[in-house]
């Protein structure tokens, strides 16, 4: 079944503007007035176009630009969450643990012991191996990540150091999955 091109226009209409503007508050009535449909039409028409529901596609906008500026900039991380829509550094922080696998902090002294190599890279591919994955909710993720945690836990008993870097890893192929 094709989209008509001109909801797919209104619905490009209301991407481009998140785009534009990830860090304002983009509520679904607000993004169906921009794109002059009904709330629930656009919210179910959003999801068929582009693949995520328009709250976790902003999510992911959100956290390409708080990955940005966390790498190039000195930016205290209070201003990075507020600059890219959180209103609350707690907030920011486990959003941002949920969905990279680490803390901004950590992100942020990883990324700079690895900054030299990325500059033979080309920006689009920097961008599409940081995208966040998310295809699935936060909260399932996290759901699966604890069952999977639980079950090495019990395998490792003794092995704590190597039980927490089997975790990260873990959790950042959990979220490179396609």
């Amino acid at each position: 079944m094709s989209k008509s091109p001109e909801l797919l226009r209104r619905l490009l209409r209301s991407k481009d503007r998140m785009d534009g503007a990830p860090h304002e508050n983009w509520p679904i009535k607000r993004l169906a007035q921009v794109s002059s449909v009904s709330m629930a039409h656009f919210a179910r028409e959003f999801k068929k176009a582009f693949g995520l529901p328009p709250h976790r596609y902003l999510l992911t906008r959100r956290i390409e630009r708080a990955t940005a500026l966390l790498r190039d900039t000195d930016l205290s991380i209070i201003e990075i969450a507020l600059q890219t829509g959180w209103n609350s550094i707690g907030t920011f922080g486990r959003i941002f643990n949920d969905i990279t696998g680490e803390s901004p902090g950590v992100f942020r002294a990883r990324e700079r012991l690895v900054s030299h190599a990325r500059q033979e890279i080309p920006e689009c591919v920097i961008r599409a191996v940081d995208r966040p994955n998310l295809n699935i909710a936060v909260l399932e993720k996290h759901r699966i990540e604890v069952a999977g945690m639980l079950k090495l836990q019990s395998k490792l008993k003794g092995s704590e150091p190597f039980f927490i870097l089997l975790r990260i890893k873990g959790v950042r192929a959990l979220f490179s999955e396609k």
